[in-house]
Formats: C-alpha cells, sequence, structure tokens
C-alpha cells in the first residue's frame, strides 16, 4: 500500500490521520507528507521515541510501561490512544519496536508493535515479527505495514 493510496482513501472518507512513533522516528509522516497535497488529511505526527516522551505527548501511563516494556502491544494501544487524544485526528497509528542491532530472547530485533485508534472504535494492537533485517530494513518494513493498517482502517476507496 503506498502513500499516495492511504491519502485517497482517507480523503474520500473525510479522515484525518495522526501516528505516534517510536522505533520509525516519523517515517510514516515523512512517506505521507512527501505526496504534495496530503496536508488535506495528515494532521499530526508524534516522535517518541523516549519512554519520557511517550508519557508527556501521549499520556501512556509509567506503570504500562514498566509492566510491560516500551516494546508491547500494551503501550502501542495507548501510544495510538495518546495521538487520537492529543490531536484533531479521526484515525492514529503507532509504532514501538526493536530495529536493532539487538533485542533479546523475549523482544528480538525486528519485533515491532503497532496500534490503531479509531474514532468510535476500540483500539486494535498488533505484533510483527519482521526478523534481523538490520535497523533500515526493521524501520521501511514497519513504516509499510503502518501504512498498510491505515489503509485497511480506511476501507476500500
Amino acid at each position: 500500500m503506498t502513500a499516495r493510496e492511504v491519502l485517497a482513501r482517507a480523503r474520500a472518507a473525510g479522515v484525518m490521520i495522526a501516528a505516534a512513533e517510536s522505533c520509525t522516528g516519523g517515517m510514516v509522516m515523512a512517506a505521507l507528507t512527501d505526496v504534495p497535497g496530503s496536508s488535506d488529511v495528515v494532521e499530526r505526527g508524534f516522535v517518541t521515541y523516549s519512554n519520557n516522551a511517550k508519557i508527556q505527548m501521549l499520556g501512556v501511563l509509567p506503570a504500562t510501561l514498566e509492566a510491560h516494556g516500551a516494546i508491547s502491544p500494551e503501550v502501542a494501544a495507548e501510544m495510538a490512544a495518546g495521538a487520537m487524544l492529543h490531536s484533531q485526528a479521526q484515525l492514529a497509528v503507532s509504532i514501538t519496536g526493536i530495529a536493532g542491532p539487538g533485542g533479546s530472547e523475549h523482544k528480538p530485533e525486528g519485533r515491532v508493535c503497532f496500534g490503531v485508534a479509531q474514532q468510535g472504535k476500540a483500539v486494535i494492537v498488533e505484533v510483527k515479527d519482521f526478523g534481523a533485517l538490520g535497523r533500515a530494513g526493521v524501520r521501511g518494513a514497519a513504516r509499510d505495514h503502518a501504512l498498510f493498517l491505515l489503509a485497511a482502517a480506511l476501507g476500500q476507496p
């Protein structure tokens, strides 16, 4: 799914988009805003790389971070919900993961957690294990999957 297609679906639905990004560092918003005219559907992006940024900008609970860690479905859900709460968007995606190098037995390199929040619906979370694709590979795969999730939330144009 291309950014252009996501924007067309959002435009047709009259939906504004926000993103809360950690490991991708703004790559989803960059992909969307690379398309001329995207300002009519791109509301805002949050790059919340640190735990403090997740807490301060998105309202992620310190207890959630302590109990589950930043790379978790629980934090991804709170990030997506926070992006909705702190924007005028009707649809938000969140991304938090381990781009590498590194990782652990329980949270390997390439694991990325996504959240999708949509006005009037429960937050959906998804965990993808992209594998050890290298930092750029994991980040690119996460960006592309986030665009896919936005398009899926928007349905057919």
